[in-house]
């Protein structure tokens, strides 16, 4: 009943338009026509719109001028074609200008009743300014329109638009909102801008948080912003992860494509954080084909869930099994194989020095070697900065595979290692931990205060990483540009800080087993730059690979394993307290 009420209203008034602007165009002319005619082309025009176009489902409280701008296309296409048939019968100034008129009233009426009407019906009892006057922040400028939030203005940075207006909004730059905001702070910041760089957000960040109690963020396009919903329900708070991330400017998407694309890839490890997103990334680049292998059940089921369609195998084995390795390399005939598959988590590996000494040293060591057998054409080692004068089992274990690979005769296989600190939200990374201590009202624990790390966004690394290997021809060490390391301790206060709460505390723990303050990128000061300013290329170190696996055969069978380690890495400086004292 609603609906049919709705159709008769919409019908009335849009006949009631139509004869009065008729009527009105007709009294202000005084030339001679047959006005039965010109009043039936009116309304036929009408009606046509009407049912064509369904006017009698329009809601005047949603109206926009989009909605009108088509409709005017079509009014003016439309009487392109019935003037032809009314020439000399009717004037076509006539017909012009009873057709602009006719337009200006519809949208004339439309804004009556928002601003009046629809308008009063809201009560605004927030504020909210919006960083970003393109597409995303006028539709959230329209989604605002009917809620409890008040949008002061625009804040954008290109200058062309600074002192212009949208709806009656003013656009600002950055620094003039910042003189225009009063003491009191404004409810609500939002950053609509999908396609900005995280760079950008932690300056907006950290040059407008003063004056706000909330900032949110709109997800960038290739996150999980949907474009065809509301923006407003798509917000989502700033994360350590928006304000610690580096994009590198040298990023070679083609060199990327040109080495992934059609190509058959093998992925060790390729269940965790870092092996997943390389899967992720190798799909995005059109890989032929992907074989990924994995020991855990769990792991190698969520990535399989994720890349359901693609052409994907999933092995379920371990590095450390050369017989299994064998087999997957001869069904599926790899082109590049990455090999992320390690044990990572410090402290662990100490525990289980045997474990971590097989999954690592044997496991790798066994991947090359059936690699170099089956000649794929690149093999790819993830190493890590704990590789750099290894205080701990875990990063010497690193060290030893770097000089494997760096060593081996590969034959027709090109063998390259990345290194690279920590990688932001890895399962091992600490923000998981201290996103779970502030969710149970802390404390923020921390191992000491000076203690830093690099990080990096775990996409960025994983495109650095195949950038790399895409021009390395074998033998070199690359090593991603991380910036300058961050303080722990400052991370879990920008995490606090981000959280909202005052009732966190932080506390340290002291140094873990194997844990050393600072993590370094190089052996030594030399290095050589690469075209691209974000990989670097370590000097090489020369180790005979006849001594090297005798040396990893004693590791594996005898049971001084730390002085066989020293042996291998003379630079290795086991950490084996605790605390720190």
């Amino acid at each position: 009943m609603r609906l049919i009420d709705k159709r008769v209203i919409n019908f009335l008034v849009i006949f009631v338009l139509t004869f009065i602007t008729f009527a009105w165009t007709f009294f202000i002319f005084h030339k001679p026509f047959v006005a039965e005619i010109a009043f039936g082309v009116a309304l036929a025009r009408m009606l046509a719109s009407f049912f064509v176009l369904r006017d009698y489902t329009q809601s005047w409280s949603k109206a926009s001028q989009k909605t009108y701008i088509i409709k005017s296309i079509v009014y003016v296409s439309a009487f392109t074609v019935y003037v032809p048939f009314l020439y000399g019968v009717v004037p076509l100034s006539f017909l012009v200008s009873e057709l602009f008129f006719y337009l200006f009233m519809i949208t004339f009426i439309v804004y009556i009743y928002y601003f009046i009407v629809n308008k009063s019906n809201v009560v605004k009892t927030k504020e909210v300014i919006i960083y970003g006057a393109g597409q995303a922040g006028l539709k959230l400028e329209s989604e605002y329109r009917n809620s409890s939030y008040k949008v002061l203005y625009f804040i954008d940075d290109d200058m062309a638009l600074q002192t212009r207006t949208i709806d009656g909004i003013r656009i600002l730059s950055k620094e003039a909102a910042i003189k225009t905001i009063d003491t009191s702070k404004i409810d609500l910041l939002v950053i609509a801008m999908p396609s900005v760089s995280k760079n950008t957000v932690k300056d907006i960040y950290n040059d407008l948080k003063p004056y706000f109690e909330t900032i949110k963020i709109l997800p960038s396009l290739g996150e999980t912003l949907k474009i065809d919903k509301d923006f407003a329900k798509q917000l989502k708070d700033i994360s350590v992860e928006d304000l610690l991330a580096r994009h590198p400017k040298d990023l070679d998407k083609e060199a990327i494509s040109n080495f992934i694309h059609d190509k058959i890839v093998l992925i060790t490890g390729a269940g965790g954080s870092i092996g997943s997103e390389i899967a992720r990334q190798c799909a995005k680049y059109n890989a032929k084909k992907l074989v990924l292998v994995d020991h855990s059940e769990f792991n190698l089921y969520s990535i399989a869930e994720e890349l359901s369609g693609y052409n994907t195998s999933f092995i379920m084995q371990s590095v450390v099994d050369i017989n299994m390795l064998e087999g997957a390399f001869e069904k599926h005939r790899p082109d590049i194989v990455i090999h992320a598959a390690a044990y990572k988590h410090v402290p662990l590996v100490e525990d289980n020095i045997e474990m971590g000494i097989i999954n690592n040293v044997i496991g790798t060591k066994n991947t090359i070697d059936t690699a170099i057998k089956h000649k794929a054409k690149k093999f790819v080692l993830i190493s890590t900065d704990k590789a750099v004068r290894p205080t701990n089992v875990m990063g010497a274990t690193k060290r030893i595979c770097e000089l494997y690979a760096q060593n081996i005769k590969s034959g027709d296989t090109q063998i390259v290692a990345v290194r690279f600190g920590n990688v932001l939200g890895s399962s091992g990374s600490v923000i998981p931990k201290f996103k779970s201590q502030i969710e149970n009202g802390g404390p923020i624990t921390v191992t000491h205060p000076d203690i830093t790390r690099y990080f990096m966004l775990i996409p960025e690394a994983c495109e650095l990483v195949l950038q790399a290997a895409s021009f390395g021809k074998g033998g070199e060490i690359f090593i991603l540009d991380m910036g300058e390391p961050i303080k722990i301790v400052d991370l879990a206060k920008k995490m606090i800080e981000l959280s909202g709460r005052d009732d966190i505390d932080i506390e340290f723990s002291g140094l873990r087993k194997g844990e050393k303050l600072y993590e370094e990128l190089l052996l030594d000061d030399t290095e050589a730059v690469t075209k691209y300013s974000s990989i670097m290329v370590a000097k090489k170190t020369t180790y005979d690979i006849d001594k090297l696996n005798n040396d990893i055969q004693n590791l594996t069978t005898k049971q001084n394993k730390i002085e066989i380690i020293k042996s291998i890495v003379p630079e290795f400086n086991h950490q084996t307290n605790d605390k720190e004292k």
